[in-house]
């Protein structure tokens, strides 16, 4: 029986790592990430669906769990969407104008102003299968993307910040299974 505690702790270390990933279509989920110091939790995570094809999974990261759109503007700390590519090739143009009218639906007066502007320009590349497109809020309003860890542009206005987090959580959100379990539904 001596065997017996290293077997059950090997068990329980084996189990616990099993617990903490998620793994959606292939593509493995952090558990956790670090941004600006900050640990943030996955919140949930949809797939956005165009027909019958799957485009991206979408992920949400706050520092605590939050189950309405309500609960994550008031959440303090930044918050990170995450877009895991599926498909193919999406067109640049495509991802634009899909920020834009989530822009338009969601936050009517951002969509119009300098800092969309200057976000949607911040798009040059089209996003293919295994991209990695993360947009980062922070609690003073400043907003941040990258593409595969490439910084592709900053600015500070915190309309915008909370009218990129209503693109997905809003009112009219671009898919709403997906915001359901961005809210961990």
């Amino acid at each position: 029986m001596k065997w017996f505690p290293a077997l059950s702790l090997s068990l329980l270390l084996l189990l616990s790592g099993i617990a903490g990933a998620v793994e959606v279509a292939g593509v493995n989920l952090a558990p956790q990430v670090e941004i600006a110091g900050q640990n943030l939790q996955l919140n949930g995570y949809g797939i956005r669906k165009k027909f019958f094809f799957k485009i991206y999974i979408g992920s949400l990261y706050t520092t605590r769990k939050a189950a309405s759109t309500e609960a994550v503007l008031a959440t303090g700390g930044p918050k990170l969407i995450r877009m895991d590519f599926l498909y193919g090739k999406v067109e640049k143009e495509k991802i634009i104008d899909a920020f834009a009218e989530g822009l338009t639906k969601n936050a009517p007066p951002v969509a119009t102003s300098p800092a969309a502007k200057a976000f949607l320009g911040w798009f040059r590349n089209d996003f293919v299968r295994g991209d990695q497109v993360d947009l980062q809020v922070f609690p003073d309003g400043t907003v941040t993307a990258s593409q595969n860890g490439k910084a592709l542009g900053s600015l500070n206005d915190p309309a915008l910040g909370q009218g990129i987090l209503l693109i997905y959580l809003g009112n009219e959100p671009a898919d709403d299974d997906m915001k359901k379990g961005l809210l961990g539904g």
